[in-house]
């Protein structure tokens, strides 16, 4: 067996380069940007109003001051003609100031007399952003980076249209095993409903890959040697149980008389422990969950969404994790690293639940954090600094 980390680098180890595309700014939201992208012109291209009002002299804009009206600049259409001594413009907010101009006086500090406006006695001139006040031509925006909608929005003011972003990892799901049945159908009196699929699709989704479900697979050599070539076009296949060593446990041997080559089986973990990876012959990396539900889930937020994120061009590197007080006193902690599950309290306190069998799927569902205990860990007690991984 290898620990956590060594099996986080051997996956990070059978990566290949990150495949990029092109797509409009519309579908770029959630997409992770590869190119660092420069803006194509300062914003504001021009000095412009801050607020309606008018367009003013500052020399000219003593409280008091009667100025003539020579004209209008709004957004879009700007004042063509330069402001001269005594003059004023009637500007709109997102206006040019016209040339000669250098301050705003808003329309409420403002009274207007046909042709002419006069400045009232608190009037203030200023209101105006400067030409690249929010950023100038040729400041880049830094890649890699996972847009966000706030900076699809900056982009598109830099004058992008579209953006190069890494291609969605392809991921094909493959359960297997006898017992299981797809939810809507009727299962056996043996049998179980295949819920891992669903739950590795929606993450796969939420970290930015393109998943599909296969059919599941029974405990058949030749079933899952089709099975797997089902998933051919695929970046990734990720199987769900046959990864240990018993009877029924044919994904490693199938995989290698198909050309994979192992890069490891079993991780000193717990949940988790029957994991495998490696790579097939065509470049299809192949990452081997256990099967009980919690422990394919744990696995899968340790080792597939790291992958992911990497294979989306993101710096390679485990989940985050923070730190947090003990709310309950642990046992000591057993030779492999051990994820519990565990809710966070709002007063800041991790507490564990007190079942934490790897087919408990509803105490997952309960859980928003795993506690952290390495191995060989001794008794911790209430009030002790652990690590958690939010989930």
């Amino acid at each position: 067996m290898i620990s956590v980390a060594e099996a986080l680098e051997q996956l990070f180890a059978l990566l290949g380069p990150v495949r990029e595309e092109t797509v409009p700014l519309e579908a770029a939201v959630g997409r992770v940007l590869l190119r660092p992208v420069p803006a194509l012109r300062d914003q504001p291209p021009f000095d412009s109003s801050a607020m309606d009002g008018w367009a003013v002299r500052r020399a000219d804009a003593a409280p008091g001051a009667r100025l003539r009206i020579v004209g209008e600049s709004a957004a879009g259409k700007g004042f063509a003609g330069r402001l001269a001594e005594g003059q004023t413009v009637r500007i709109l907010t997102g206006a040019p100031l016209p040339e000669g101009a250098d301050a705003v006086v808003i329309q409420e500090e403002v009274i207007r007399d046909g042709d002419h406006v006069r400045l009232s006695p608190d009037a203030v001139a200023g209101h105006v952003r400067l030409r690249g006040g929010d950023f100038t031509a040729g400041m880049t925006f830094s890649a890699p980076r996972r847009l966000r909608p706030v900076e699809i929005a900056l982009l598109a003011a830099f004058g992008h249209p579209a953006l190069s972003v890494a291609r969605r990892p392809e991921v094909a799901i493959l359960s297997t095993g006898d017992e299981l049945v797809m939810p809507g159908e009727m299962p056996g009196p043996d049998q179980i409903f295949a819920a891992n699929a669903f739950g590795l699709h929606a993450l796969l989704t939420e970290a930015g890959a393109a998943p599909r479900i296969l059919p599941v697979v029974p405990d058949d050599r030749e079933a899952l040697t089709y099975a797997l070539s089902l998933a051919e076009g695929a970046d990734l296949v990720v199987t769900i149980g046959g990864a240990s060593v018993g009877d029924h446990d044919l994904v490693a041997p199938v995989a290698q008389a198909a050309g994979a080559e192992l890069s490891f089986h079993k991780v000193a973990m717990r949940p988790g422990k029957p994991l495998l990876a490696g790579r097939f012959p065509d470049g299809r990396l192949l990452l081997s969950l256990p099967g009980n539900p919690v422990s394919a889930m744990v696995c899968a937020i340790v080792f597939l969404r790291p992958m992911i994120l990497a294979m989306l061009g993101l710096p390679p590197q485990p989940a985050p994790r923070q730190t947090a007080v003990l709310g309950a006193a642990l046992p000591a902690g057993g030779p492999r690293e051990h994820y519990l599950r565990a809710r966070l309290g709002p007063d800041g306190r991790v507490i564990p639940f007190p079942r934490q069998d790897s087919s408990l799927l509803s105490v997952l569902a309960e859980a928003d954090c795993l506690l952290l205990q390495p191995a060989g860990s001794p008794p911790l007690s209430e009030g002790a600094r652990v690590e958690i991984l939010p989930i």
